[in-house]
């Protein structure tokens, strides 16, 4: 797959993980906000520290997705594969949506699940259509003598 089509593939792709960084963020932020709000306890749980904890959860969930999409903007920008740390934390985001996919199915519906799947693929495109980087050089500068093959 060409530059033509894997830059715009991960600019997109980190533009929706910027996207769905803030909507966590905003989500968490309402359900810590309707928690603090009761005056009941679950299972004898503070309120505030649900609240706090759904805070927390939030912001390091939606810090990841920004961390997911700065790797796959820098490698859309540079045109060049990610890096081997960079990999794994894509292959990280990748199975998380793929998980909370099948779980949303059931517990939101298919719209949800759909959104989810959409993600899910701009991501895996974006680190399949990069490979490993070793295909954009050439033969010499990779270091074999190997022919090209027809």
């Amino acid at each position: 797959m060409g530059a033509v089509v894997r830059r715009p593939v991960a600019v997109v792709a980190a533009l929706v993980l910027f996207a769905e960084a803030v909507g966590v963020v905003l989500i968490n932020g309402i359900l810590a906000t309707v928690v603090d709000n009761q005056d009941m306890s679950l299972a004898g749980a503070d309120p505030a520290v649900m609240s706090r904890g759904a805070w927390v959860t939030g912001g390091v969930f939606g810090c990841y997705l920004l961390l997911c999409g700065v790797l796959l903007l820098l490698a859309g920008v540079r045109d060049r594969a990610p890096g081997r740390f960079a990999r794994v934390v894509l292959i990280l985001c990748a199975v998380v949506h793929g998980v909370l996919g099948a779980l949303t199915v059931g517990l939101v519906g298919w719209a949800a699940f759909a959104c989810l799947m959409v993600v899910l693929g701009l991501i895996v495109l974006t680190l399949v259509a990069y490979g490993t980087g070793a295909a954009d050089k050439p033969a010499e500068a990779a270091g074999t003598n190997t022919p090209a093959a027809v």
